[in-house]
Formats: C-alpha cells, sequence, structure tokens
C-alpha cells in the first residue's frame, strides 16, 4: 500500500483557561463536546476533533491559522451568533469569485483572540442578506 495523508483527525488551540473555553465553544458556537481530560476539552467538528488545551503558567498562548467553519446560510449563521454575543470583526464579505461558486466569509475571534470564520461556498452572483 502507498503511504498517503489523509484528512486532518484533529487541531488544537491553546487558551488561557479551559473551563471558559470550554462553555463558549460549546453554549456559543454550538460544538458537539466530546470528553474532557484534565486541562484538555474536545469538540468534534464534523468528523475533526478540536483540542483545546489550557496553556501552562508562562501563560503564553500561541495563535496559529484561522479556524473556518463552513455553513449552508452565512446570513443565517452570522445573525444566530451574533444573537450569541459573537462580536463580528466584519460583515459577510466575498472573498473570491470561482468558476463554479462564490466564496463569502465574516471573521471573529474566540475570548483567547484566537480568529475564527464561518465560510459559504455560494452560487455565483448570490448576496447576503442583511
Amino acid at each position: 500500500m502507498a503511504f498517503a495523508l489523509n484528512r486532518l483527525g484533529q487541531i488544537a488551540l491553546q487558551v488561557a483557561d479551559v473551563d471558559r473555553a470550554e462553555a463558549w465553544y460549546s453554549e456559543v458556537l454550538g460544538l458537539r463536546h466530546l470528553y474532557r481530560f484534565g486541562s484538555l476539552t474536545f469538540f468534534d467538528c464534523q468528523g475533526v476533533r478540536l483540542m483545546i488545551e489550557q496553556v501552562n503558567e508562562d501563560g503564553h498562548i500561541n495563535r496559529g491559522s484561522p479556524l473556518y467553519f463552513t455553513v449552508a446560510d452565512i446570513s443565517l449563521a452570522v445573525r444566530e451568533l451574533m444573537g450569541r454575543g459573537v462580536v463580528f470583526l466584519d460583515p459577510p464579505h466575498l472573498i473570491a469569485r470561482m468558476e463554479d461558486h462564490d466564496l463569502w466569509m465574516a471573521f471573529f475571534a474566540d475570548p483567547d483572540s484566537h480568529i475564527l470564520a464561518v465560510m459559504q461556498e455560494a452560487p455565483r452572483g448570490y448576496v447576503p442578506t442583511p
């Protein structure tokens, strides 16, 4: 059998307070909580695990790439998350016109300033509703 990398299995984020992060990712974003092991808590993102880890005593949080959550309707997603207290850095905006769809995104941050986004691969010519 030839070697091949497959889908991502897990993504990790560091946070200052794992209890606060666990509540926010569960209650505000609505991610399905899988389990907790000490200062690590795990969520399911449609088959990819999100591991949230409390940083050590030095308090330095490593911030990596933004996490992009796909949604069926970016307008609905933004309204729903705003209703849960999420503050968006900008409204949904067109990122790129592709051959067969338009890519729309809206960015926000978690309580530890990790950049997150909702994204929709919309039909060509789509315009989000306010």
